[in-house]
Parts: structure tokens; sequence; C-alpha cells
């Protein structure tokens, strides 16, 4: 757990000094990742909302990812993901967006989509949305793929940071 408090102070204090304000949509991860930030003091003034869309409708009535998206690529696939982080853009204040959606198993998962496999999108206001797929061993299990997904989604999230113009004068 460690790594994630770490990267999740890494990634506050990034979008502290650059007065950029995030949002998560997150489905494998269950919200683990807006649970991380908003456990550190002081996240508010950065960590904008959450959406936990687990389920397929939930995806489409929160974040109005279109049902025939999901109908022909699947809740796991890149187009969701980015269709996830834009739709959390689009309902929210936030001026960046990480999206989570997954197997994370034991059970689920299909020879195509196999446990372990998670996609993870970036959207940004004035930017584009850039995507990347992972595919964690399986033998992490259902907590260590949730875990590890939270992780590689910060890191996402502060690289992109990383490389985004400031939001405020400093």
């Amino acid at each position: 757990m460690r790594d994630l408090e770490t990267k999740a102070i890494e990634l506050l204090n990034l979008c502290k000094d650059k007065g950029i304000r995030l949002a998560t949509a997150e489905s494998c991860t269950g919200g683990g990742i807006a649970a991380a930030l908003t456990d550190i003091p002081g996240s508010s003034s950065v960590f904008e909302r959450g959406f936990v869309t687990y389920s397929n409708e939930a995806k489409t009535e929160l974040l109005g990812v279109p049902k025939t998206l999901i109908d022909t690529d699947g809740a796991v696939s890149e187009a969701v993901a980015r269709a996830m982080a834009e739709g959390a853009l689009a309902h929210s204040h936030a001026d960046m967006a990480v999206s989570v959606t997954g197997v994370a198993g034991p059970d689920g998962g299909t020879e195509e989509k196999p446990v372990g496999l998670v996609h993870f999108a970036v959207a940004q206001r004035h930017g584009a949305t850039a995507h990347r797929e992972s595919r964690f061993d399986p033998l992490l299990g259902r907590e260590g793929i949730r875990r590890e997904s939270a992780i590689l989604a910060l890191n996402f999230l502060i690289g992109t940071v990383q490389a985004a113009p400031g939001q405020k004068a400093k």
C-alpha cells in the first residue's frame, strides 16, 4: 500500500503546483484510485470527483458511454476506457480524468480478454485522450491486479500532468 500512497502524494503535489483538478472513472478498481487520493490530507484542492461505474449501465448513465460502444467493443476495451475518461470530464469540473476498466478476476476472463487485462485512459479538457493497456499476471490475484491497476493509473496521470502546461502562474 505504501507505493499507492507515495504515488498519490506525488500526483497531488504535481497537480497543486500546476493548478490541475482531477476526476476518476473506475470500474475494476472500484474506487481504489479515488480512495488513495482522498486518503491524503488536502486532496480536496485537487480531487474534484470520482465515478465508480462498475456496471455497464452505470458507464452509460453516469458517464455517457454509448451502449452501442459497450455492445460492440465490450466494457473492457480501449474505446470504452477512452469514452469513460472523456465522460468523466464532461460530467465534472476537472481538467483531467483517468479511467480504468478491466478483468480483475478470479473469473470473468475469456481467451480474448483474459483475467489481468486492464485498459486505462487519461482525458484532458484541453488536449488529447491517451490510452494504455496492461496485462497483469493473473497470479497476482484480484487484490493484486486492482492494486497494480491503481498504481499504474496514478503513474499514467503523473506523466500526463508533468507534460501538461500549468493552469495557474507560480
